[in-house]
């Protein structure tokens, strides 16, 4: 009864999420709002299991498949009668692709939309195609102290993590600074050097589309919806530590339903999986507290700079100067190691 009133977002409705939503139904969640601008095409129904071949035409645009979104939602709704699943063909405004005056009301809209789901949800997976659409709602999450588990596929490998969210424990003085506390966990965007930008330039469309094996997305999304359970059943949530492998005491057990890891990663050519814990990186582009707190006092004018300047997370955060003193640190290094020259 409790998962029931879970207010659950899915930011994809593609081959991740159709297999998350499929899980969520299986423990019993039943408010899901599935996020996706795509549309149902001819190779979807093998790998994206809620939708079939008749979705991949509209009665309303026979040229074009159903929109994703609503497909799904629809045969959610099917499987479970009582199932409340709502769809929404948001499209998620990134870093990286700049948003031209005549378009900023539509890209905003958007924004409101997403920000309005993202403040009454209790659970938001991220399930994108791309890095850089899960940053707006990483930021977002990390803003509203949202639950939000993330979910990567490779070929044959696959990351799912859970963000972590500000952390009370470590809040400085109110009178020292405005900005939110760290997180306890770090974020997808932690453990890169460089702000999301446009990961889809000068690619073609089969470059862009990640061919993994087929197999692949139902481990992963089962293992998230598996973590996301667990987490919402331990009684610090989405605060509770970052349990490694052979941790076994009663204080790793999270209420009953085992290890509450931080990060999984699947290796599927060995059949084998790791856990991980990575820290809150402080120059994060995406959950640091300058970057947060800059959202949470500006609004969508900081957002906005995010969208159309190429240097501005990285600038905000101090990730340009945190790499421009290791690249300082790197040459005196190289200078270090010239072999003195003989005088003439």
């Amino acid at each position: 009864e409790r998962l029931a009133t879970v207010k659950c977002v899915l930011l994809g409705a593609g081959t991740l999420g159709c297999n998350v939503a499929r899980s969520l139904l299986a423990w019993g969640f039943r408010r899901l709002a599935l996020v996706d601008y795509g549309r149902v095409s001819y190779s979807n129904p093998t790998r994206q299991s809620l939708f079939e071949f008749s979705d991949c035409a509209d009665p309303d645009a026979p040229a074009e498949g159903r929109p994703k979104a609503q497909a799904a939602a629809e045969r959610l709704r099917k499987i479970v009668p009582n199932a409340e699943a709502t769809a929404h063909a948001i499209s998620i405004p990134m870093p990286g692709h700049p948003v031209a005056e005549h378009n900023q009301a539509g890209v905003l809209a958007d924004v409101a939309a997403l920000e309005e789901l993202v403040r009454e949800s209790d659970l938001i997976f991220l399930l994108t195609d791309t890095r850089e659409s899960r940053w707006l709602p990483t930021v977002l999450a990390a803003a509203h102290n949202k639950l939000c588990i993330n979910v990567a596929l490779g070929f044959d490998t696959f990351v799912l993590l859970r963000h972590g969210v500000p952390d009370p424990s470590t809040s400085p003085p109110a009178a020292a600074s405005s900005e939110p506390p760290p997180c306890n966990l770090g974020c997808y965007f932690c453990n890169d050097v460089v702000a999301p930008t446009d990961s889809t330039r000068n690619r073609t469309l089969d470059q862009q589309c990640t061919a993994t094996r087929p197999g692949l997305s139902a481990i992963a999304s089962s293992l998230a919806v598996e973590l996301a359970v667990t987490l919402l059943h331990h009684p610090q949530g989405a605060l509770a530590p970052a349990d490694l492998a052979g941790q076994v005491g009663d204080e790793h057990l999270g209420a009953g339903l085992g290890l509450v890891p931080h990060q999984v990663r699947g290796f599927l050519s060995t059949f084998s999986n790791v856990i991980v814990k990575g820290d809150a990186f402080s120059k994060c582009t995406a959950c640091s507290p300058k970057v947060v707190g800059g959202y949470q006092r500006e609004g969508h004018a900081f957002l906005l700079r995010a969208f159309n300047e190429p240097d501005f997370l990285e600038e905000l955060s101090g990730l340009k100067e945190f790499l421009a003193a290791a690249d300082a640190e790197a040459a005196a290094w190289d200078d270090d190691d010239e072999p003195d020259m003989p005088e003439d």
